[in-house]
């Protein structure tokens, strides 16, 4: 029996959708194109599976009925990543975002620019 198909990205299905956030519409073709502009090599038909994985997940939608086909994106970055910074926080820290946060400032020194951003957003949730 097959497993169902995930309703979330895998690591592969990510790095297109991020080619599609960051041009919009677009064919097969110019995604592969991308990826690859980026170091990642991959055979045309393994873009054009993930692309019609992607569909049927509900984060693209075809455009057009002609060939080239086109297909724009449908779910926004800031949604997508939301529920994955979601899902990891529950996933792997028990839901704690305190434990979150913790983990990142451990990992590497805040530069100047980022901690005036932090204290951007946190004035701003006040």
């Amino acid at each position: 029996m097959a497993r169902p198909r995930a309703a979330e990205l895998t690591e592969r299905e990510l790095e297109v959708m991020h080619t599609f956030w960051k041009s919009g519409e677009q064919t097969v073709a110019s995604a592969k194109d991308q990826l690859a502009d980026k170091g990642r090599e991959l055979a045309y038909t393994t873009v054009a599976t993930l692309v019609r994985i992607l569909t049927d997940k509900g984060f693209l939608e075809q455009t057009n009925d002609e060939r080239p086909l086109r297909f724009k994106p449908i779910r926004t970055f800031e949604d997508v990543s939301s529920n994955l910074v979601t899902d990891m926080v529950k996933k792997v820290f028990g839901g704690s975002r305190e434990k979150l946060l913790v983990r990142l400032m451990e990992q590497k020194k805040l530069s100047s620019a980022e901690r005036r951003l932090l204290e951007e957003v946190l004035k701003d949730r006040h």
